[in-house]
């Protein structure tokens, strides 16, 4: 995950100086992308059942993968 202290972020801002947009580097950017997606997988499989490690591991051994 992006550590937020080290982005290097500039800033838009209006008449006011309210802060109303983010320039990114690329590679930031592409880092927080990155992120919320994990997070969305995260977040569309919570309510899936879970199974323990080694039920894992022996599914794998039957399925020929491991």
């Amino acid at each position: 995950m992006i550590d937020l202290s080290t982005l290097r972020a500039q800033y838009i801002t209006d008449e006011s100086g309210e802060r109303v947009s983010v320039i990114l580097p690329m590679v930031d950017f592409k880092a927080l992308m990155e992120d919320i997606e994990d997070l969305a997988a995260v977040a569309e499989r919570r309510d899936e059942p879970t199974i323990s490690h080694q039920q894992l591991i022996d599914e794998l051994k039957q399925d020929g993968l491991l």
